[in-house]
């Protein structure tokens, strides 16, 4: 069963904004360690990290909830399976919050121009 589904579209210039005006206060904020390793090893990191902030905004879209309350920036991280696929994965009370709604898997679709980012979440669980 489809428990929501987000979307989100994200111009690169604005994160590339925010990084050069707040740096790593911005980075750290916003993304794990992870993501900052990977997207920071790119020839062009800012169209990267607009896919993940894309795709974090996404998710609480999904849920409903917004960035807040039940989920944070930090708590939403864009990892890689093995075959190299975008996957989300859940940290701490954004985990716990997904648990008690019945999600048992996050979908992601993420692409990006040099100047534009987007990304599509469906989450699929039980309702009860």
């Amino acid at each position: 069963m489809i428990l929501g589904i987000g979307v989100d579209v994200v111009d690169v210039e604005r994160i590339d904004q925010s990084i050069e005006r707040h740096g790593g206060r911005f980075l750290d904020r916003v993304f794990s360690e992870n993501e900052i390793a990977y997207c920071s090893k790119m020839r062009i990191p800012g169209p990267h990290y607009a896919a993940r902030f894309a795709a974090k905004e996404a998710v609480s879209k999904a849920f409903g909830t917004g960035i807040g309350a039940q989920l944070s920036f930090l708590e939403i991280e864009v990892c890689h399976g093995e075959s190299g696929a975008p996957l989300i994965v859940l940290h701490g009370p954004a985990a716990e919050f997904a648990q008690a709604r019945g999600v048992r898997k996050i979908h992601v679709s993420l692409s990006h121009t040099a100047t534009c980012a987007v990304a599509q979440v469906v989450i699929e669980g039980s309702s009860g």
